[in-house]
């Protein structure tokens, strides 16, 4: 028994956990404290790996999400609007999921920068996250409504750049919000949502990230619902993006809300005293629910919108002929036979 306490502070020492910087080399040591440690860092480790295989998936989902936009925009040599929107949404949450690679690299640990690259990586994440919902909101206004094609926002470049402008000034605000505002210049972990930022940050991501553009997008909903009831018109089953749209935006409503909530909570627990390993460690956790969002939204493109997955037939087709050739090649393969000729070498004497 004397062995393992002795091992222990060894065990410390050698490895490197030390995502949460609390220990310190003149306090004794503590059993109870190393092992919510190690609980806390295998827990953003399961995590990370999880994540990881979504990421992965949702890389490959953006892969052919390009062919089958590359492959359209050839067939047609021209986009229409919602389908504008729909690959301008894509295209956000592929910037998000390259961006959250930074947190898979360093994970149960931080990543070490300065302080305005920091704030430099979060002001991105929660640009290209607005953009995402932003552009849901037009998705939802153009399913709602029928604009006229004389009219600005029926042009996607319009509404593209209405949506940065947008999320770049709501992003200030964030970035504002979150600090620091001094000593930019020195090095530190970088955390995207910081609870030390306190809970004005967090409620206004919140609000921001969440809240508002989904009631927008209620409102857009309900007022769809009660011009079908007015009318005999279908409303979202009478185009190919109702579904995608739908399913996009639970899920992405579903992480982001998520995130939201443990981020103010965290923030209020930040106040009234330092978050426990386990706290920190959820707090990871939660962070890989709002990227894996992005995954999952990538992934339903795929799935659902109708051109997005002949284009996912047509590959799947082509490694499946690639694959038959190859073993074809193989069992065919020309096999030179062996001539054999026997010749009769003793002279005939009759």
């Amino acid at each position: 028994m004397a062995n393992q306490t002795d091992f222990l502070p060894q065990i410390e020492m050698s490895t490197d956990m030390q995502p949460f910087n609390t220990t310190s080399t003149s306090s004794p040591f503590n059993t109870s404290d190393f092992i919510a440690k190690i609980a806390a860092n295998d827990l953003t480790s399961r995590a990370n790996y999880v994540y990881a295989l979504c990421a992965v998936l949702g890389l490959a989902s953006a892969c052919i999400l390009l062919y089958a936009f590359i492959r359209s925009y050839r067939a047609q040599r021209y986009l229409a609007w919602l389908d504008s929107l729909l690959w301008a949404f894509s295209s956000s949450q592929l910037l998000l999921l390259l961006l959250s690679l930074s947190s898979v690299a360093h994970r149960p640990s931080y990543l070490v920068t300065t302080h305005i690259g920091c704030a430099a990586l979060a002001f991105t994440v929660n640009m290209a996250s607005l953009c995402g919902l932003l552009l849901l909101v037009f998705m939802g206004y153009a399913l709602t409504f029928d604009t006229p094609t004389h009219t600005l926002l029926k042009r996607a470049g319009v509404c593209v750049a209405l949506v940065l402008l947008v999320s770049i000034l709501c992003s200030l605000v964030l970035a504002r919000l979150r600090g620091p505002s001094k000593e930019l210049h020195l090095e530190g972990i970088c955390i995207i949502d910081p609870t030390e930022a306190g809970r004005s940050y967090a409620m206004a991501k919140l609000c921001l990230g969440c809240l508002i553009p989904y009631l927008l997008l209620l409102g857009l909903l309900t007022g769809g619902c009660v011009r079908q009831w007015k009318s005999s018109s279908r409303f979202l089953s009478g185009s190919e993006e109702g579904p995608v749209f739908l399913a996009v935006a639970v899920v992405i409503f579903v992480c982001q809300l998520f995130h939201g909530i443990v981020l103010v909570r965290g923030a209020g627990m930040q106040q009234a005293g330092d978050l426990s390993y386990h706290e920190r460690a959820f707090m990871h956790v939660s962070e890989f629910v709002m990227f894996s969002g992005s995954c999952v939204c990538l992934v339903l493109v795929l799935l659902l919108h109708r051109p997005c997955r002949e284009s996912l037939l047509e590959v799947t087709r082509q490694l499946r002929d690639c694959c038959r050739g190859l073993g074809g090649r193989q069992t065919h393969r020309h096999i030179m036979a062996p001539h054999i000729e026997i010749a009769d070498t003793q002279d005939y004497n009759p």
